[in-house]
Formats: structure tokens, C-alpha cells, sequence
């Protein structure tokens, strides 16, 4: 492979929330970190050069995209998913979930009703309640590690508590589900003929295993794209999170221009320089680097597989269609939540996401990142495995 991603790079000691507050979040300082979804692996080169160049011309006053930032975005989104798009019609923020609590606030009133479908990211349902709207749960089909919607209990919560807004997250975090067109169809209808607006958060658009092919919710047709925002960005696909940016798709001028409105009300207005030089540069020049990076994921998503079959039948996959997020049954070791989050941390010790932050559907779960060299990855599973022998 051209790409280098078995070496690993120190990252204590540069103010990474993954590595360095262990201590300021209540865990242990010798635990391996798994938790957080940010990658181990260096950006790719063009990344790098090009915010090097920017640094050396030393000035950083404020700026915003030009033309050529926007067919990046359309190049990108046409070659790698087929989605012919008007790069005019995204609006920049500092990252999906701000722009996703600035649209909750631009679409409904406080006291509207806004559904999720659990186990699903946290920071969702924490941006409904501390935007003061009702939270309204909807909870995945679990059919032995394979998730669906349960399309009557969507459909009945939507009309039962007359839900403005739904958001929607595909590829799907944590449990991996890559929703097919079909299944978004559906979806999609269903919230029309009520009236439902739908944020589609789409960040995990680019990684993807097998025949599994992401939908963007927008394509669907017409009415689809009238009534929904996309969010996407580059910062989980190039691991550029810590420069904070994304790009959310509004196709109606109305809601954008409310949308727009609502970040001038909380003071936002122009994107990271830097920000907006590593969006563009890995949407030109990082195509390669990512498919070679998913090469890997799936080489290491294989190894977990296989580790846990051979040495921790305990413990199961879920097996993931998408994201670089692995889902794992903990439910074998029979132990409660708390049990269980102490085991991993005490135990295994091992910093991962507990399953039931993620909703009342993830008791017995935990969810571990693995975008990171194998020889880490194999450390971890060892860990993990010496623990759970322990277990009678």
C-alpha cells in the first residue's frame, strides 16, 4: 500500500481529547482509547502541505469560500455518490452537531416535538432537550444483531405527538446500519404525509464495506430534497475534526436563509480558515488515500471478527455495513451496565463508549473505534480477552 497506517503516532501530550483527559473525565490514565471517533492515522500529504503553506504565510484574518471550494464539493459528491449537487446550496458551520441544533431551532418552535430513532448518537437527543424541545423516542428492530425501523411504532409516535422534526443518521451510529434506499423511501413518506421535516446527518457517508451503497437522502426525489437539510463534512473521512467544519445541504432558499439566520443569531458567522483549506484539499486530492484507508478499516474490522469468534465467543459483533464504529454485544458476560462499565475500564482496561449512553437499546453494549493501527487493536482484544476469562 502507498498509504502508512500501522505506525503509531504519540498523541499525548498534544491536547487530544482521546489521550490526554482521561483524568478530567474520571478514568484512568493507563487505559487504551477506543472511545472517541476520531482516527489514529496521520491526514493525507496534500492536507498537510497545504495548511503548512497557510501557516507560513502567517496571516489569518477572516475568510470564506470561493468558487472552486464549492466544486470540490460537487466533484466529490457526484464521483463518490452519485449525487449531482449545487455546491451553492451548502452553508458552512463549525460541525454537524451545531449546525443540527441550529436547524432544530430554525425549523420548530420550543415545545415541538422532534423524533429519534435509539440506539442512536447521543449528542442527539441532548441537542433536542437542551434546545427545550420534546424528545420523542422511536426505538431499532433488534433481530439478532440486525436492525430495521419499526415503521408502525415511527409512524405512530409521529402522528400520537404530532413530531415536526426527525433526524436521521446514515450511515447509522453506533450500530452500523447502512439504511438502503428502499428503507429511506419509506421513511422518507412517511414523515411527508405528516408534515415531518427530516435532518439527514450523513458524516459517515464515506465509509461503507462491501455492497453496501450509501444513499444520500436527497436524491430521492424531489420532494425529499425540498424537505430535508443534509449534514455532511470532511472531518471524520480525512480525520480533520479538530479544525471544525461542515457543510449542511439546504436545497428550499427560505429554510436556508432561516438556517443562515439562526447562526447570525449565536454569533457565528465565517468558517476556520484552516478549516476550509482541508475540506477542499482532501475533496480534490484525497480519494486515494481514503480508499486505500478503507482497505485497512475492513482488514481490521476482519481481525476483531475473527478475534472475537476465537477467543471471546462471549462477546459479538454486530456486524457493521458502515462507519469505522464497531458495535459489540456484551450481553454473554452477563453483567448490568454499571458491571459492565467498570469491567471494561477496571478490568480490560479499556476507554470505550458504554451502549447505553447511546439509549435505552444499548444496555449490554459498547462501542469501540477501529480506525487505528492493528497492533493497538490487538492489544486491546488482548486485554479484553484475559479480562473476560476471568469471568466464571
Amino acid at each position: 500500500m502507498r498509504y502508512d497506517f500501522d505506525t503509531i503516532h504519540n498523541r499525548k501530550n498534544t491536547n487530544s481529547l482521546k489521550y490526554d483527559f482521561a483524568k478530567e473525565r474520571g478514568k484512568s490514565d493507563d487505559l487504551i482509547p477506543l472511545w472517541v471517533a476520531d482516527m489514529d492515522f496521520r491526514a493525507p500529504d496534500e492536507v498537510i502541505t497545504a495548511l503548512k503553506e497557510k501557516a507560513e504565510h502567517g496571516i489569518f484574518g477572516y475568510s470564506e469560500p470561493k468558487a472552486d471550494y464549492f466544486e470540490a464539493l460537487e466533484n466529490w459528491f457526484s464521483t463518490r455518490h452519485g449525487w449531482k449537487v449545487d455546491g451553492r446550496r451548502f452553508v458552512q458551520t463549525c460541525g454537524v452537531v451545531f449546525a443540527i441544533s441550529a436547524l432544530i431551532r430554525a425549523i420548530t418552535n420550543v415545545g415541538d416535538a422532534v423524533l429519534i430513532c435509539q440506539p442512536v448518537y447521543y449528542p442527539f437527543a441532548q441537542t433536542v432537550i437542551d434546545n427545550n424541545r420534546k424528545l420523542i423516542v422511536s426505538e431499532l428492530k433488534n433481530d439478532n444483531g440486525y436492525y430495521t425501523v419499526d415503521y408502525a411504532d415511527f409512524e405512530r409516535k409521529i402522528k400520537e405527538n404530532k413530531v415536526k422534526l426527525f433526524i436521521l443518521c446514515n450511515p447509522h451510529n453506533p450500530v452500523g446500519r447502512v439504511w438502503t434506499k428502499e428503507e429511506l423511501t419509506r421513511l422518507g413518506r412517511i414523515c411527508l404525509e405528516n408534515g415531518v421535516f427530516i435532518i439527514s446527518d450523513e458524516i459517515h457517508c464515506d465509509f461503507t464495506y462491501e455492497e453496501n451503497k450509501h444513499t444520500v437522502f436527497a436524491t430521492l426525489g424531489r420532494d425529499f430534497e425540498e424537505s430535508c437539510a443534509v449534514c455532511t463534512a470532511p472531518t471524520k473521512t480525512f480525520n480533520l475534526a479538530g479544525l471544525h467544519l461542515s457543510n449542511t445541504y439546504i436545497y428550499d432558499d427560505s429554510l436556508r436563509r432561516r438556517f443562515i439566520k439562526e447562526l447570525a443569531a449565536q454569533g457565528y458567522s465565517q468558517s476556520n480558515i484552516m478549516g476550509l483549506i482541508a475540506c477542499q484539499t482532501a475533496y480534490t486530492y484525497g480519494a486515494d488515500w481514503l480508499d486505500e484507508l478503507k482497505i485497512y478499516l475492513k482488514h481490521n474490522l476482519a481481525f476483531v471478527r475473527e478475534y472475537l469468534i476465537e477467543n471471546i465467543p462471549r462477546i459479538k459483533l454486530v456486524e457493521p455495513q458502515g462507519t469505522y464504529l464497531v458495535w459489540l454485544d456484551c450481553r454473554g458476560l452477563g453483567l448490568t451496565d454499571n458491571e459492565l462499565k467498570h469491567f471494561i475500564q477496571d478490568e480490560a482496561k479499556l476507554w470505550t463508549d458504554d451502549g447505553y449512553i447511546f439509549g435505552a437499546g444499548g444496555s449490554g453494549y459498547e462501542r469501540i473505534n477501529i480506525a487505528c493501527p492493528r497492533s493497538i487493536l490487538k492489544s486491546a482484544l488482548k486485554n479484553l480477552k484475559h479480562a473476560t476469562d476471568k469471568i466464571q
